[in-house]
């Protein structure tokens, strides 16, 4: 996935592409922490449109690993962020000024119930969000 050459479309959310333009244009100085939460910037390739979309993300670490969580608010359904890793796990992910390259992978069973647990200290509200999802919300490793 390469952002360089090609035209990268921000989340249509406005309060989300105000938060993106502000963290790109300051490395992440004004927007890695979103009130009180560490984001980064996810883009991923649209598997309808195959554009690169970008979007904001509370994110954890475990070591050199990323992880997120797509709660999507604690919908009944996953967002489309997620769809589309799932579709082409190759991924570009900034954190700070730091860009690179990532392949995503969705974790399950016991892996996924100990880094829940770290996501759930970053943001309580995931497990307010997965009482009500009636879904598992998936959790998500970015490798570089």
């Amino acid at each position: 996935m390469t952002e360089n050459s090609e035209e990268v479309l921000d989340s249509p959310t406005d309060w989300v592409a105000d938060h993106i333009r502000r963290y790109v244009e300051t490395d992440g100085r004004d927007g890695h922490m979103y009130q009180e939460w560490p984001t980064l910037l996810l883009s991923t390739r649209g598997r309808k449109s195959g554009k690169l979309r970008r979007t904001a993300l509370i994110y954890g670490r475990d070591g050199d690993r990323y992880l997120l969580v797509a709660s999507n608010g604690g919908s009944d359904s996953h967002p489309a962020w997620y769809l589309n890793l799932v579709a082409d796990p190759e991924v570009t992910v900034q954190v700070l000024a730091d860009v690179f390259t990532a392949r995503a992978r969705t974790v399950t069973g016991a892996e996924r119930s100990s880094l829940w647990r770290i996501m759930a200290s970053v943001f309580p509200l995931y497990d307010d969000y997965q009482s009500k999802a009636g879904r598992e919300i998936p959790l998500v490793v970015l490798e570089r």
